[in-house]
């Protein structure tokens, strides 16, 4: 995965720290469907960095980026995108 799509999957969690999360479902929404598997694929490499938390659910599995690693996720992030460090 490159880092440019990583980057684009942290900037769409940027509002989901630690405990407020959202499902990995909602994620892919907005890519062609085509994508989308590879949006999962990508998160659950993610999950295994360390740089999003999963917690598993009765109805699917909802993520959230770990804040313990927020330096790392905004430097990423901010080399492809304009973050307002207001939102944090």
């Amino acid at each position: 995965m490159r880092e440019e799509e990583r980057a684009w999957i942290l900037f769409k969690l940027l509002r989901h720290w630690g405990g407020k999360h959202t499902s990995l479902d909602n994620l892919p929404k907005g890519q062609p469907k085509n994508v989308a598997k590879q949006i999962k694929e990508a998160c659950k490499e993610m999950i295994k960095d360390g740089l999003i938390l999963s917690k598993p659910t009765h109805y699917g599995l909802e993520i959230s980026l770990n804040p313990r690693r927020k330096k790392e996720i905004i430097e990423i992030v901010s080399k492809y995108y304009d973050i307002p460090f207001d939102i944090f």
